[in-house]
């Protein structure tokens, strides 16, 4: 999960900061693919305000001067403008004279060839006028020439990444791959630490790497070994897909012989497999499968077209993850946080006001483990300091990215819409809302009832004031999202929904960081002790300590956030690649053919779909998993009489309990790659002597509230319409 020079040297390097020259040159070259993805996202709406704003400068309805015909410089008419006609007229007359097929179709008359050169004559004067005319006007307007350079240049990036925009994604995700792969960073179960552990790690990772490379050789020989001609764009994504497994394979080879060094000495192969990646197991099993079982050596291949063929939701969801990193570079969380901390809740209430307030961050970014990276640490951290138990504040770190992805204008949402034409944005994102409703309440109550100190609350007499004070600092944020928000719906009439989040959300959180550097103040930290029963008052027990932190200015900031970017990118958007693989191949081996066709419980229908579907949670990431329900699952559903809303609550919420649920439970292991194994370890040592449920409660809370949100969403809308109390 963690980069390993990072991981044994965590006290030394910020594992958020490029160490050395490739880095840096990784970063540069990230960032400008991110902002060319977000100028093709704004492309047509920024162009089309160029263009008005253009006609409304140097436009002239008087002499009927439109913007349009200065786009470009004038080319001067080739024809004469002032020429003798009699003399035309008879040259044109002996040439028809002349003329082979004269007798054939007639020989015009002297009075049409001259009413013909006279009418040419006029449209030859009419365009030296308006030549002449354009000419004038861009004389007296020279700064339109200035402007013309500017939004011609700026149509020219915008056509060409709109054309371009799948080498785009392979390029960032090329550039994002190699990176993750030299410095270790994949996601896996457990970071590797022993000598055992990184051989285990990349004898694997080679394994994965060549099967990879063998897929997309066969594929390209079978393309170019077809007949039909291919297309020089699709060659280039051919050459790319065997450049770049061809390079990971030399790096995991490089990286096996010269592994980092071990920061634990023993092991064992069983904990190593657990180090293993995620994105190793996938590739290995399916390019096993597909090439000795299947005999289909192209396989992986060929399901690997489908990051490409879903550019532009990968390329949303490249930005989203800028969005989390960016988030993490401001004050934003923190500052939010000290709104609440004045009350002193109980770490259970605080808790569910933290998760309720986490849920729209989640929605904006996107997916739920983006937002686990980017502020689990922080939640950790809060629900610790408020008296929580450490295990209790690991798994609201973990579920903290769960409850939002039912919410506008969470972009998987969006991908089940355009795959599955029975159900539309708006209708899963009403009914999400009360999914949402539902899980965090029973959050709540679960917490409470498992709590030891149900309920505390400082005095609103003390609580009040220094909340509202909390406030003043957090305004200027709200302010910069307005006013953002403001200039895309009034100056490029475009409105932040669930289509135009991935464009504007980075604007925002660069305005914030941008803001947060020109400020130069001291950030205040998180508290660092732990609540004491013996202190009651807020001022000594629960306030945050002010540790002034070096500012590190707006292009440091943004270069930190790029290249964590980077990590996550090429671990979360290759494994995504690779579960699309293992869905390719679950579909091939058509698995739903193990569902019963002559069901008569729909009762029965919904619990093995529930199932299902929580599985494909457990071992896919959300995006994959789409892909692959849309394709298999779904129409069987429709075939069993479930309505396609329902259908997809069932699946959302089946594989948010899949992402908590071992044995990978992809956002504990995104909360702990946020909070640090070193803290995991700690917190798991602190409760060894406790009860079951003390010892495993980050695992299992998370469990002890999906898993009843999840029957409920399955059966209770099913019961309703049985009785008649829903239609």
């Amino acid at each position: 999960m963690q980069d390993s020079n990072q991981h044994h040297d965590a006290h030394k390097v910020d594992p958020g900061k490029p160490r050395n020259g490739y880095e840096w040159l990784s970063t540069i070259a990230i960032f400008f693919l991110l902002l060319l993805t977000l100028i093709i996202g704004t492309g047509e709406m920024i162009h089309g305000q160029l263009l008005r704003v253009g006609e409304q400068i140097y436009g002239d309805p008087d002499t009927g001067i439109q913007y349009s015909f200065l786009r470009a410089e004038p080319e001067k008419p080739s024809c004469e403008r002032n020429i003798d006609i009699d003399a035309a007229v008879q040259q044109q007359m002996a040439a028809n004279q002349n003329d082979e097929f004269a007798d054939f179709f007639g020989v015009a008359s002297e009075e049409d060839v001259r009413n013909s050169i006279i009418a040419g004559q006029a449209s030859c004067v009419e365009k030296h006028n308006f030549y002449d005319q354009i000419v004038t006007h861009m004389d007296e307007h020279p700064s339109v020439r200035t402007y013309r350079a500017f939004e011609t240049t700026f149509f020219g990036i915008f056509k060409f990444g709109t054309e371009y925009r799948a080498l785009l994604l392979m390029l960032m995700v090329a550039i994002a791959s190699i990176i993750t792969t030299f410095n270790i960073h994949h996601i896996g179960l457990r970071a590797p630490s022993t000598k055992i552990d990184f051989k285990v790690y990349g004898v694997a990772m080679v394994i994965a790497n060549l099967f990879l490379t063998s897929a997309c050789i066969f594929q390209y020989n079978s393309a170019m070994n077809a007949g039909v001609e291919v297309a020089t764009k699709m060659q280039i994504i051919y050459w790319l897909w065997i450049g770049l497994f061809s390079l990971l394979t030399l790096i995991s080879l490089y990286k096996l012989v010269k592994p980092p060094v071990p920061t634990q000495e023993g092991g064992s192969i069983g904990l190593a497999l657990l180090s293993v990646p995620l994105y190793a197991y996938m590739a290995i099993s399916t390019g096993a499968n597909f090439t000795f079982l299947m005999n289909y050596p192209m396989g992986q291949a060929i399901y690997l077209g489908q990051l490409i063929e879903f550019s532009n939701i990968f390329l949303s969801l490249s930005l989203f993850i800028w969005v989390g990193m960016l988030l993490k570079r401001t004050r934003v969380v923190d500052l939010f946080l000290n709104i609440l901390r004045p009350w002193n809740f109980a770490p259970e209430t605080l808790t569910w006001l933290i998760l309720l307030a986490a849920a729209l961050p989640t929605a904006y970014t996107g997916a739920s483990g983006i937002f686990v990276i980017a502020a689990g640490a922080i939640i950790y951290r809060e629900v610790w300091n408020a008296g929580g138990r450490r295990q209790y504040a690991i798994a609201a770190a973990a579920m903290s990215g769960s409850m939002g992805v039912v919410l506008r204008p969470c972009l998987l949402i969006v991908v089940i819409a355009s795959l599955n034409k029975e159900v539309t944005t708006d209708l899963l994102y009403h009914y999400g809302v009360y999914v949402f409703l539902l899980t965090s309440t029973l959050f709540l109550i679960i917490s409470l009832f498992l709590a030891k100190e149900k309920f505390r609350i400082a005095s609103p007499a003390v609580a009040l004031p220094n909340s509202a004070k909390a406030l003043v600092p957090v305004s200027p944020y709200i302010v910069i999202a307005v006013a953002v928000w403001a200039f895309y719906k009034f100056v490029l009439d475009t409105n932040l929904n669930e289509f135009t989040a991935q464009v504007i959300m980075p604007i925002i959180l660069l305005a914030m960081v941008l803001f947060d550097s020109l400020r130069k103040a001291p950030e205040p930290q998180p508290a660092t002790g732990h609540w004491d029963e013996s202190l009651k008052d807020y001022e000594h027990a629960n306030a945050p300590t002010h540790e002034p932190r070096e500012n590190i200015g707006f292009f440091k900031s943004v270069s930190y956030a790029t290249f964590e970017t980077i990590g996550h990118i090429g671990a979360l958007i290759m494994l995504m690649a690779l579960s699309v693989s293992v869905g390719g191949y679950l579909e091939r081996i058509e698995v739903m053919s193990i569902m019963p066709t002559d069901l008569s419980s729909i009762v029965m229908a919904l619990t093995m779909l529930a199932i299902l579907m929580v599985f494909v949670g457990m071992v896919m990431d959300p995006f994959g998993a789409v892909i692959l329900i849309s394709a298999t699952v779904a129409p069987v559903a429709y075939s069993y009489g479930i309505e396609p809303v329902h259908f997809w609550m069932i699946a959302l919420i089946s594989f948010e309990l899949g992402y908590v649920s071992p044995p990978v439970a992809l956002n504990q292991l995104l909360a702990r790659q946020s909070i640090g194994d070193a803290e995991v370890a700690e917190a798991d040592a602190e409760v060894r002597h406790k009860s079951f449920y003390y010892r495993f409660e980050r695992w299992l809370l998370p469990l002890m509230v999906m898993f009843p949100a999840m029957l409920i969403v399955t059966f209770i809308p099913y019961l309703l319409k049985l009785f008649g109390w829903y239609q």
